[in-house]
């Protein structure tokens, strides 16, 4: 049976933008508030590591949204429901964001780090590589003209892709990179500060109502409302 989308669950969801914009707007603003001017200054990369609010959630969300493609993608080949297709139609749009931002916020972080703008590093060729599987994704979708055979093609390459994300997470420990292990391996003993860590997480929801937000309206809908004009049967 398929999952449908009803109009009075869209028409709930619009009801509730004006609280997803203040509440994006608030947790920014306090999040950075915190990360600019409440967080201390690194002891060794100085004032430079403040990039870190912003690039280490857009990496977190960049690894989840490919997840949650991946997910939505093989449930496709399982259910046939195409509403599992506009979710990885949209969210792989968002997915593309964060990547982007985390690229480019982690080389802004290399520049007075590593004295360079980029190296072949293993972790940054790895989100590179998952990058472009955003872009083919979505290019496969719209080059394709047939839709049934766009589902099936992109959605094996978001499946395919997947194995990254494991290389993406491990490359640090995997092999001798240039790029820090994991400062939160586990909540209970971080080895970040407390005085830095609070910031990372209040940035962390701004990033999480954001990425929402742009979700449910900027990409959901429009998908939505030309994949149920193509298919009337949804």
């Amino acid at each position: 049976m398929y999952i449908k989308i009803k109009n009075n669950h869209i028409e709930l969801i619009k009801s509730a933008n004006p609280y997803l914009i203040f509440a994006t707007i608030f947790a920014f603003v306090i999040g950075l508030y915190y990360s600019l001017f409440q967080s201390p200054p690194d002891y060794i990369q100085g004032d430079s590591m403040r990039i870190m609010y912003i690039h280490v959630p857009s990496a977190w969300f960049a690894l989840m949204t490919y997840s949650i493609l991946a997910g939505s993608c093989v449930l496709w080949f399982i259910t046939r429901n195409p509403l599992f297709n506009v979710v990885a139609r949209s969210i792989a749009q968002v997915g593309m964001v964060f990547t982007l931002m985390s690229l480019i916020t982690g080389s802004i972080w290399g520049k007075p780090t590593w004295g360079v703008w980029w190296v072949w590093d293993a972790r940054l060729t790895s989100m590179l590589i998952l990058f472009f599987l955003y872009i083919a994704y979505i290019f496969l979708w719209q080059a394709i003209s047939n839709k049934e055979l766009a589902s099936k093609i992109s959605a094996a390459l978001a499946i395919i892709g997947f194995i990254n994300i494991p290389i993406i997470k491990f490359s640090v420990d995997w092999w001798n990179t240039l790029h820090q292990p994991a400062s939160i391996s586990k909540l209970s003993a971080p080895s970040i500060d407390e005085s830095m860590l609070i910031p990372l997480f209040i940035m962390t929801a701004a990033c999480f109502i954001w990425y929402f937000f742009l979700f449910l309206n900027y990409i959901f809908f429009n998908q939505y409302i030309k994949f149920k004009e193509v298919r009337k049967n949804f």
